[in-house]
């Protein structure tokens, strides 16, 4: 017999694990999952009670065997995978693809939230067996997605074109976004005007000034003011008020921090202030997770799983953090009592912790020689995260006054209302704020208002009237579009980054100025399976279906009867569409004529997007690239011209047209208008700014196209 044998995801975790247990154990990678469904069938004996045929992943057969060979010789054996379904499916599928349940050595599943000494000797001292509900939560969950694609599509090949797929969970994601941009669409944009008056106390020496805005009459009814003449009117009107003092009201308000981070949280937080896409976090996240090497410590895992719907917070991390704030920021920062947060939100599955430092001493500065940049700025706003959840509130001293403009001729009174917030104590602002989106209530003003008591009198300085109009709803960015998803209960922390990979990659959706746009394909295809398949994409449908798996999870329902309920019906639906539906033609006429026979061509859709082809096809074959021209000079070569190209997984970028004598690229969309500081490339940057690619100057782009229209 050997050592006890420890199996794991990963290198890098089996490393941290290894040095933790030391040399009584042999810790192996498997690399991920090793068995999975058969990727040219469906693999699903549908009569057979949905029976699963799995089979061993191609490039894991060498682990697997490997694996066998550790198994027959081990004292033990330690399943130490992931803990949430996909780590326990992992487990199940290791047991049963080398057969060591067979073997003489015992198997246990080891299960920990975080990779150091404590939680891992504490985890191998409460051994236990694989969890099957949470298998079978996991098997119907890839099972059901198996079915979705595998039938359906087939019939987006037949009705839409070839290469198309769809999927149980993406398709309700490219719905919200398609929604949205037909929101946006149908949008009527109002014109309206706000009205502010500069005022003073009649009786300030200094003449304190401030703003109130009109908000409509005292009476309660509110004004629209729709056009110029309208403002002059109410202008004209005001100037002629008396103005006072009707009511004040002063209060102290408290602004909580944010709880730690849970998986959807930190994608969100790292989209908005470290621009990572979800996957680049979760996979930063993973190597945190997994175990970093922090020089004479050797690998230690810095924070806590990262897949967890969870704001649960261990007693003794919260003690660490407590202690390090009174020591580090003094006692005016520490509550009295410990911030405890909601355990679950409201679509939870599984018990974790949320996303914490493994030590909360181990302060980011300390780490910089040992992380990348990228881990270093993830690592740094985890550990701000959570030391601020447990820091004071910061207290804000508000006023909201009430000012009465009497109009002495009409004897109208109208109401003015001046507000202010002014920061008293910080708390936990010294440390962290959380990041806002577009659409997010903009904070009060910080401007101060004078001492006021109900009855002041007071002069009106000067009066400003403003243009706006209506807004559309933004589109999604990433960290909009990932808080839409967990709200709706679409998808769940391990698959959120997954998704928005997934709709990008397949040319559902593309990504401009950090906002998602459908494509043409994706709102074709959107449509049709909202017309013939209403449960993929309705949203509170796929929604009830995580609420079943959590069912599987906690043993009140079977996994056969969940797929049992969700196919027959979806087997009436397949049947009868591939009748009815009708073939869209995405194929549209261009201006370029073919060089062979001179007959129009035609832009069609492709495995790698659109390409020009002849109208005179089968008689002409012909086809040719379709180039989508920027206008824009190549800065590198200054002869050819930037073109739009599709690099691997369908991702836009913007090459010279000269290319292979020209090798110059850019993923960002060029601009025509060159940079106002150094005259070189403007391209696009992150919302609504462009940045020069040789200086970095940065510019607003309404400003380029402002200039570039008065050209």
């Amino acid at each position: 017999m050997t050592r006890e044998l420890v199996i794991v995801e990963s290198p890098a975790k089996a490393r941290t694990i290894s040095k933790i247990l030391g040399a009584g154990y042999s810790v192996k990678a498997s690399l991920g999952h090793v068995r999975d469904l058969p990727q040219k069938s469906l693999g699903i004996s549908i009569e057979d009670n949905f029976t699963p045929k799995y089979v061993v992943i191609p490039s894991r057969r060498k682990t697997v065997n490997e694996l066998k060979e550790l198994t027959s010789n081990a004292k033990a054996v330690y399943l130490a995978t992931d803990p949430d379904r996909e780590g326990e499916a992992i487990a199940w599928h290791l047991i049963e693809a080398t057969r060591m349940d067979k073997s003489k050595a015992p198997v246990h599943r080891v299960s920990f939230h975080e990779i150091t000494k404590e939680a891992v000797s504490e985890a191998f001292r409460k051994t236990r067996a694989i969890d099957m509900r949470l298998v079978d939560a996991q098997q119907a969950r890839r099972l059901l997605d198996r079915l979705v694609g595998y039938k359906l599509s087939p019939l987006l090949w037949r009705k839409v074109q070839r290469g198309l797929s769809a999927g149980r969970v993406q398709s309700a994601a490219v719905r919200l976004v398609v929604d949205r941009e037909r929101e946006i669409n149908s949008f009527v944009v109002l014109e309206y005007w706000t009205i502010d008056a500069e005022l003073a106390k009649r009786s300030s020496a200094e003449q304190e000034r401030f703003h109130a805005t009109l908000a409509g009459l005292a009476d309660g009814d509110r004004l629209q003011i729709s056009s110029e003449n309208e403002a002059k009117a109410l202008e004209d009107e005001l100037r002629g008020c008396s103005y006072s003092v009707n009511s004040v009201t002063r209060s102290d308000v408290s602004r909580q921090p944010s709880p730690p981070f849970i998986t959807s949280t930190l994608q969100q937080e790292a989209a908005r202030k470290l621009r990572f896409s979800p996957k680049r976090t979760m996979m930063i996240a993973q190597q945190l997770y997994e175990g970093i090497s922090i020089g004479a410590e050797g690998p230690v895992g810095l924070i806590t799983y990262m897949r967890t719907d969870s704001t649960h917070v261990a007693s003794g991390a919260i003690a660490e953090t407590r202690q390090l704030i009174s020591a580090k920021y003094g006692k005016e920062y520490l509550p009295p009592h410990a911030r405890v947060f909601r355990k679950k939100g409201r679509f939870a599955q599984e018990a974790h912790e949320a996303i914490r430092p493994t030590n909360v001493h181990r302060e980011p500065n300390q780490l910089k020689s040992f992380l990348t940049s990228e881990q270093l700025k993830l690592y740094e706003i985890i550990w701000k995260r959570m030391v601020a959840s447990q820091m004071t509130p910061a207290v804000f001293d508000t006023v909201n006054a009430d000012i009465h403009a009497m109009q002495p001729e009409s004897q109208t009174i109208y109401l003015l209302k001046a507000t202010s917030a002014i920061c008293k104590s910080p708390g936990f602002m010294v440390l962290y704020i959380e990041g806002k989106d577009e659409n997010d209530d903009v904070q009060s003003s910080v401007t101060s208002i004078p001492m006021l008591v109900p009855g002041d009198d007071l002069d009106l300085l000067s009066l400003f009237s403003e243009q706006h109009f209506t807004q559309p709803p933004p589109r999604y960015t990433e960290a909009t579009l990932i808080k839409a998803l967990e709200q709706k209960g679409i998808g769940r922390p391990s698959t959120y980054a997954t998704i928005i990979s997934t709709i990008q990659e397949r040319g559902y959706v593309r990504k401009e100025r950090g906002r998602f746009i459908p494509e043409e394909v994706g709102m074709i295809v959107n449509d049709l399976l909202a017309e013939n398949f209403p449960q993929i994409v309705d949203l509170r449908f796929t929604a009830e279906m995580e609420r079943e798996l959590d069912e599987i999870a906690q043993g009140s329902k079977t996994w056969v009867s969940v797929l049992q309920d969700f196919y027959t019906p979806f087997d009436s639906l397949l049947h009868n569409a591939s009748q009815l539906i009708t073939k869209r033609d995405l194929t549209k006429l261009s201006d370029e004529f073919c060089p062979l026979c001179s007959q129009p061509m035609v832009i069609k859709v492709g495995r790698f997007g659109k390409f020009l082809a002849c109208s005179g096809y089968p008689e002409c074959k012909k086809t040719m690239p379709l180039i989508v021209r920027t206008g824009v000079s190549c800065p590198q070569c200054q002869e050819g011209e930037l073109i739009e190209r599709i690099g691997r997984k369908k991702r836009r970028f913007y090459g010279c047209s000269r290319y292979p004598a020209c090798d110059f690229s850019s993923s960002r969309k060029p601009l025509p208008q060159p940079c106002p500081q150094c005259s070189k490339l403007l391209v696009e940057s992150r919302g609504e700014w462009a940045v020069c690619i040789a200086c970095k100057h940065k510019v607003r782009i309404d400003s380029v196209e402002k200039v570039e229209a008065a050209v």
